[in-house]
C-alpha cells in the first residue's frame, strides 16, 4: 500500500517537473525584451546624432550659398522664413496630435521670456555674420561660445569645468585670435555680429537648460513661443530697414536653384532645433559636443572652398588649426569625463 502511494507521489512529481520545464522562462523573456529595447534605443540615438550632424553642416553651407554665392540681400528675410517655418511645422504637428503644448496665452509668453530675446539676436546676427565672414573664420570665432557657456554655467547653474577643459577653451580662443590677426578678408561688422551671436547663443543655452531643469516648459513650448514672439519684431525690423523691399526686388526669385536653397535653409533651421533637442533628450551634452566638433572641422576646411571669400595666409591658417586642435582636445576631455561617471 505504502509502496503504491510512493510510486504515485514520484509519478506526480515527474509530471509537475515536465509542466514546469514547459513553462516559458520569464527572466529570459524579460532579458530578451530589454535587449530589444536597448537595441532600438541605440538605433534612435545613432539616427538622431547622424541627422543632427548632417543638418549642422548643411544649414551653415546652405546659408552661406544663399547669402554669399547667390548674393541674397537680406539675412533678416532669410531668418524670417526660418521663423515662419518653425511656427507652421510645430502648429500643424500639434493639430495632428503628434506633439502637444498649451495654446497661446499671456502666461506662456511670460514663462518663456527672456529666451525670445536671445533667440532673435542669435538668429539675426548669426545669419548676418555668416553673410559677412568666410566660413573658416566664422567657425573659429564661434568657438568663443564654449568659453562663454562655461562662464554662464558657473554663474547661473553652479557647474564648473575642469582645469583641462578650461585650458582647451583658452587655446580655442588663442587660435581664433591668431587667425584674426592676419585675416586678409577682415570685416568689422562681421566680427561684431559673430561676437553678439556668441553671447546670445551662450545665454540661450544656459537659460534653456535652467528652464528645462525646472520643468516650467517642455521643449516644444520653448521652440514654438520663441519663434512666435520674435516673428513680429523681425517682420517690423525687416520692413523698417528696407530689407523687405530689397528682398522683393531681388532678381533671383525666378532661379529654381536659389529657391531650393532658400527652402532648404528654412527646413534645416527647424530640423536643427528639433534634433538638437532630441539628441539632448536621448543621449547627453557630450554627444552634442562631439557632433559640434566634427561639424566645425568639416565646415572649417570645407568652408575654404564654399562661398569663394576665404583668403589664405600662413598666420591665419596656423591660427585656424590651433583652434581646431583645441576643439578636438576639448571633445576628448569631455568624453573622458563622461566615461569616468559610469
Amino acid at each position: 500500500m505504502e509502496h503504491g502511494e510512493t510510486e504515485q507521489q514520484e509519478q506526480q512529481e515527474r509530471e509537475e517537473k515536465v509542466v514546469v520545464e514547459q513553462l516559458p522562462d520569464s527572466s529570459s523573456s524579460d532579458e530578451h525584451k530589454e535587449a530589444e529595447e536597448n537595441r532600438f534605443l541605440m538605433l534612435k540615438q545613432l539616427f538622431a546624432a547622424v541627422t543632427l550632424g548632417v543638418c549642422s553642416v548643411l544649414i551653415v553651407a546652405v546659408n552661406k550659398i544663399v547669402l554669399t554665392s547667390y548674393k541674397f540681400p537680406s539675412f533678416q528675410i532669410l531668418g524670417l522664413g526660418q521663423i515662419i517655418t518653425i511656427i507652421c511645422v510645430l502648429w500643424v504637428a500639434r493639430m495632428l496630435r503628434i506633439i502637444d503644448f498649451p495654446s497661446p496665452s499671456l502666461e506662456e509668453f511670460r514663462k518663456v521670456f527672456p529666451l525670445p530675446l536671445f533667440y532673435v539676436l542669435n538668429l539675426i546676427f548669426g545669419l548676418g555674420s555668416t553673410q559677412k565672414l568666410n566660413l573658416p573664420m566664422f567657425t573659429v570665432l564661434r568657438r568663443f561660445t564654449l568659453l562663454l557657456v562655461a562662464i554662464g554655467q558657473a554663474l547661473v547653474l553652479g557647474t564648473r569645468e575642469t582645469q583641462g577643459v578650461n585650458l582647451t577653451l583658452v587655446m580655442m580662443v588663442v587660435g581664433a585670435l591668431i587667425a584674426a590677426l592676419n585675416d586678409l578678408a577682415f570685416n568689422l561688422s562681421g566680427y561684431v555680429f559673430v561676437f553678439l551671436t556668441n553671447i546670445a547663443t551662450a545665454a540661450n543655452g544656459v537659460y534653456t537648460k535652467k528652464m528645462l531643469n525646472s520643468d516650467q516648459m517642455n521643449k516644444y513650448e520653448i521652440m514654438f513661443y520663441n519663434a512666435l514672439l520674435v516673428l513680429f519684431p523681425v517682420l517690423l525690423l525687416a520692413y523698417g530697414t528696407g530689407d523687405m523691399e530689397r528682398a522683393y526686388q531681388y532678381d533671383g526669385w525666378n532661379n529654381p536653384f536659389f529657391i531650393l536653397n532658400f527652402f532648404l535653409s528654412c527646413i534645416m533651421a527647424f530640423l536643427l532645433i528639433y534634433f538638437t533637442t532630441l539628441v539632448t533628450q536621448l543621449t547627453s551634452p557630450l554627444t552634442l559636443a562631439v557632433i559640434g566638433c566634427i561639424k566645425n572641422i568639416i565646415v572649417t576646411y570645407g568652408g575654404m572652398f564654399i562661398g569663394g571669400d576665404y583668403v589664405y595666409s600662413l598666420v591665419n591658417f596656423i591660427g585656424i588649426n590651433v583652434s581646431v586642435a583645441a576643439s578636438l582636445a576639448y571633445s576628448y576631455l569631455k568624453y573622458k569625463q563622461q566615461m569616468s561617471k559610469k
